[in-house]
Formats: structure tokens, C-alpha cells, sequence
């Protein structure tokens, strides 16, 4: 087996880490639950387990590894959804795909693949850095224009009026 050198793991830990507070300091910037330690830490530890099996003659087991984060990571994006009361769209939605997103870019760095890291990170930003009223304008969302104007729907969807302030 051949064995990755200290600094090459160093490497791809330090690497997993910053794409993970990079994605993580663009959710602390849109003051979200989860920032730069929850994303940075995700980024770390999926890069430490996937370094784990890195040798290329230990692909089925970091098959495995990769598969069980992807998964289980899944359950902690869950956490971050919430539908509130009176509420047409759930929350949480983007930071659950941001820690997901997180997490394959640990996988990556941990797994020494440099130019899908890189490259993922600068989508992932790209992506995040898109407002909703883009979003809006592109879909021609009515539910999104009736909550901004006070009107909204219970979870059966039927239609009600916010209550004045």
C-alpha cells in the first residue's frame, strides 16, 4: 500500500477545511444558522474520512466512505430545513444543499482531487451569490410576489391574510 506523505494529508485536510468556510463565510455574510465553523467543520472532517482510503488500491472502501457521508450528511442538511406556520416555502433549503455541497468538496480534497475542489467551490459561490428576486424574475414565482405582499396560504393551502402589525 502506499502511504500519502504528512505533508499531502496536511494538504488536503487545510484544503478541504477552507473550501468548507469559503461556501460556510457566504452563509455567515446572509446571517444564516450555519456559517464558517458548522461548513468548515463538514469540510474537514469528510476530508479527513475520505483521506482515510485514499490508496488507489483502496477504492471500493473509499467508494464506501463516500457514499455513507453523502448519505449521512444528508441528515444534518435535513436539520436546517423548517416550514414555519403560515408560511408558503420551507427554509433552510440552500444551506441544506450548501452543507451537501460541502461535503463532496471535502470528499475531493480528501481524496487529493485539487481542480474538482477548486472548480466546485467557485460554482457553489457563483450559485450562492444568486438573489431571489432573480429567482423571481426567472420563474415568475406568484407564490413568492403574494408572501411579499402580505397574503399567504396555511399548510392546507388554503388562502389567508397575514395579520396587520
Amino acid at each position: 500500500m502506499i502511504m500519502i506523505g504528512e505533508m499531502e494529508l496536511i494538504g488536503r485536510l487545510l484544503i478541504g477545511t477552507a473550501a468548507g468556510v469559503a461556501v460556510g463565510f457566504e452563509r455567515t455574510r446572509k446571517q444564516k444558522s450555519a456559517g464558517i465553523r458548522t461548513f468548515g467543520l463538514v469540510g474537514l472532517g469528510t476530508a479527513a474520512a475520505a483521506s482515510i482510503f485514499s490508496d488507489p488500491s483502496q477504492t471500493d472502501a473509499a467508494s464506501r466512505v463516500v457514499q455513507g457521508i453523502v448519505t449521512g450528511i444528508g441528515f444534518l442538511g435535513a436539520g436546517t430545513i423548517v416550514l414555519r406556520d403560515r408560511e408558503l416555502h420551507p427554509r433552510g433549503l440552500t444551506t441544506a444543499a450548501a452543507i451537501w455541497v460541502t461535503a463532496a468538496l471535502g470528499c475531493a480534497a480528501g481524496l487529493g482531487d485539487w481542480p474538482i475542489v477548486v472548480t466546485a467551490v467557485f460554482v457553489a459561490l457563483l450559485l450562492l451569490a444568486v438573489d431571489h428576486s432573480i429567482e423571481r424574475w426567472a420563474g415568475g414565482d406568484r407564490d413568492l410576489e403574494a408572501e411579499a405582499s402580505g397574503a399567504t396560504q396555511d399548510r392546507e393551502g388554503a388562502p389567508s391574510k397575514a395579520p396587520e402589525p
